[in-house]
């Protein structure tokens, strides 16, 4: 489904005239060719200060990107290459840790199956005090990712410190090629409904998805909840490849228009589940690959799409490798889901890559819902919403805090450090003591807020009371994750998930796709209908 593409970089003033094409070139276009090598020359031979010409050219190479005014168009150094490669494909050489910085240490928030950490007893929970001969303590995620990421095969000691143990862990590692799971878990909501949770598109991600399926239908799942909730994106071929386990072989699932082709992607094999019902959710950080997911199964009524609009980022990008290890990343084309809608949705940026003009989605009216042009899905003739991003089905406002769990949080946000350190600590100190249904006592509220009292954080104590709520959020994250790790944290936050609540419901009353879109009064036209909140309040 995709070709491969080169490039090479020449020097224009310096290619022989070889065709009529070459010399009808403009005068405009010689003078501006002319121009840049004129200013570059005088530039590098007569500025007051030595320049390195490398430096030079690439500044000048950046700023001619920047001009574009286009935030997903960008000139990679070969240290940007790598870390981009490593983010889009899921892949690199390191000891398979997800870490994140708390209370002065970079602390392990998960561990990744199969890895070198696991395989030495690393846990969630442990802070690294030392990297090879170096002090780790307030380390950022960057310094610490530089220390530990090398060559597959090379040794890297790292020293953790562990609530409970009184000396420091030190441990020998070889760096191993880790994947990082695409789908961060997937879990049984019930005897009927199975979750998956799908952070990225990467090479994992077909595989990843299609596993936690044949582990759903040996468990008996009647129904899927498919979250592409803040999910950015990823590797467009995944996209296609995980959009084919639902829709059967020779089906369009996405075409690409840009200024000199046309492009067809079809589904290129058996589905692995062709009947199962879904429900996709999506939000409006839903962008690139999710929304070509959703799309295509929106537009074959094949999964009801559920939640608030998408980001509406559908503009293609190829990478092209260039001289030094550089590599140019650059808009080339559009997206359109199968029934011809546009992904893309019109927005305004500045020169640094900030909105300067975005309409709030997921505030949508009826009003500017019809202004939006129409479509009909290919087999039931539901209606669809055009003019950019995928509009769901049914609308359903993710779940917000109340007043006063607001007026809280805004007196911890300016100390959400310390707020932090003191969750990650409590949630230690309860690690083998908790049961998996655990629950947030008054005792545990009262350690909280003595514990922010010790380090600083001054709350009201009428205000913290009142706005618990949100401290037990937090509480429940926490222990539940460092405890038990990430399925568990779902569990426990299912209930103020009212988009996840709704996605459920409209599953557990149905056996098949038909009855998902029935219960939701959809069939045989429908409209966006707006879902009221389940969350416990």
């Amino acid at each position: 489904m995709t070709r491969s593409r080169k490039i090479a970089l020449v020097c224009l003033v310096s290619l022989p005239v070889l065709a009529g094409g070459f010399a009808l070139q403009t005068r405009t276009t010689r003078g501006g060719a002319q121009l840049l090598d004129q200013v570059l020359t005088f530039v590098a031979l007569r500025y007051v200060d030595t320049l390195d010409a490398q430096v030079l050219y690439e500044k000048a190479a950046r700023g001619l990107v920047k001009e574009l005014q286009d935030p997903y168009t960008e000139l990679f150094s070969p240290k940007q290459l790598e870390e981009f490669s490593r983010s889009t494909s899921g892949r690199y050489a390191g000891i398979g840790m997800e870490i994140l910085p708390v209370g002065g240490y970079v602390t392990i928030q998960k561990v990744f199956v199969g890895s070198p950490a696991e395989s030495r007893g690393v846990q969630v929970g442990d802070k690294i005090v030392a990297i090879d001969t170096f002090n780790a303590r307030g380390f950022t995620n960057l310094q610490a990712q530089n220390k530990l990421l090398g060559p597959v095969g090379t040794g890297v000691s790292v020293t953790f410190a562990r609530a409970g143990v009184p000396q420091p862990i030190k441990l020998d590692f070889k760096r191993a090629e880790i994947h990082v799971p695409a789908v961060r878990y997937s879990i049984m909501i019930d005897d009927r409904v199975g979750y998956i949770l799908l952070e990225r598109f990467s090479e994992q991600t077909t595989h990843d998805v299609a596993q936690s399926i044949k582990d759903f239908k040996a468990k008996g799942a009647k129904g899927i909840v498919i979250d592409l909730r803040n999910n950015p994106g990823g590797i467009l071929d995944e996209a296609f490849s995980m959009s084919n386990l639902f829709l059967p072989k020779g089906k369009e699932l996405l075409s690409v228009r840009g200024r000199a082709e046309f492009q067809k992607f079809t589904a290129s094999v058996e589905p692995l589940a062709p009947d199962i019902p879904l429900v996709v959710l999506v939000d409006n950080y839903s962008a690139s690959a999710s929304e070509i997911v959703a799309g295509a199964l929106q537009d074959y009524d094949r999964a009801l799409v559920l939640g608030t609009t998408s980001y509406g980022k559908g503009l293609v990008q190829s990478v092209y490798n260039l001289d030094g290890g550089y590599a140019l990343k650059i808009t080339t084309g559009k997206w359109y889901t199968p029934s011809g809608r546009s992904i893309q949705k019109e927005r305004k940026f500045n020169a640094d890559g900030q909105f300067l003009e975005v309409i709030p989605d997921s505030m949508e009216t009826d009003s500017m819902r019809k202004a939006k042009p129409t479509y009909k899905s290919l087999v039931n003739g539901r209606t669809l919403y055009g003019g950019g991003a995928i509009t769901p089905d049914v609308y359903v406002q993710p779940d917000t805090l109340t007043t006063v769990e607001l007026k809280l949080g805004r007196e911890i946000v300016p100390k959400s450090q310390q707020f932090a350190d003191v969750l990650s600590e409590f949630a230690e100190s309860q690690k083998g003591k908790v049961k998996p249904d655990f629950v947030v006592t008054n005792e545990w509220r009262n350690d909280i807020f003595n514990r922010l009292a010790a380090k600083g954080v001054k709350l009201d104590r009428a205000t913290y009371d009142a706005g618990v709520g949100y401290v037990d959020r937090n509480v429940e994250t926490y222990v539940a994750r460092t405890a038990f790790g990430d399925s568990l944290v779902k569990r426990h936050n299912i209930k103020d998930d009212n988009q996840l609540i709704k996605a459920v419901e409209l599953l557990r009353k149905s056996a098949t796709q038909k009855d998902v879109y029935a219960a939701a009064a959809l069939l045989p036209v429908g409209k966006p209908r707006v879902a009221k909140s389940t969350g416990s309040k």
